[in-house]
């Protein structure tokens, strides 16, 4: 009973929060921190620019795949994954994705990013780690043209990952509320996908 009227507490107070910002829009305020959402009022309008969904509401995750080697047909393992509500740049959540790599005590010797990346933030981020070549999509990169070609293959095949966790483990959609569970949720689908590769290297 007590947990019900807590919830009920603050669905009350979500909503007196709603009708304010409805009277400050009608009168032409501005509004900070705006709830957008009464199931999850942690979430963040995410501006991707598509022409069927140009909003949409929710968190942004980083993956990271670490692997052996970047030859055809690598599969690695996930690290924790970076998130942040709303719409961060790709160069905010990679500072977290350092940091990770870091307390794993992981340098990798290359790094493929793809074309959301900013090269001189970039650099900065990835300085601590010191690799030997950083490739981002679309953009100039160190190398001859073959390992481009081998990096950009690299990159693209990390589609395929995200597809499959989305597919086979339910990383499409958080079925839990707020920050804290839609990176509980994250982490469950991450450690299935890194379960399932370590059974695939046995």
């Amino acid at each position: 009973m007590l947990a019900a009227a807590e919830r009920l507490e603050q669905l009350a107070e979500h909503c007196e929060q709603v009708a304010g910002q409805i009277r400050k829009r009608l009168a032409g305020e501005p509004i900070k921190d705006r709830l957008i959402s009464l199931f999850d009022p942690d979430a963040r309008p995410i501006r991707k620019g598509k022409l069927g969904k140009p909003t949409e509401f929710g968190y942004v995750e980083q993956l990271a795949e670490v692997t052996p080697h970047t030859k055809r047909g690598v599969r690695g393992f996930i690290l924790a994954p970076a998130s942040a509500p709303g719409n961060p740049g790709e160069n905010e959540l990679l500072r977290q994705t350092v940091a990770e790599l870091q307390r794993l005590g992981l340098s990798p010797r290359e790094v493929a990013l793809d074309g959301g990346f900013q090269t001189k933030a970039s650099a900065e981020a990835l300085a601590p780690l010191a690799p030997e070549r950083t490739f981002i999509a679309g953009r100039a990169s160190p190398g001859s043209k073959r390992t481009q070609r081998r990096l950009a293959r690299y990159r693209v095949g990390a589609e395929g990952r995200i597809s499959h966790l989305k597919r086979r483990h339910g990383l499409r959609r958080s079925r839990l509320k707020g920050g804290e569970g839609e990176r509980t949720w994250t982490g469950w689908a991450v450690l299935a996908y890194n379960v399932e590769t370590y059974g695939a290297y046995m």
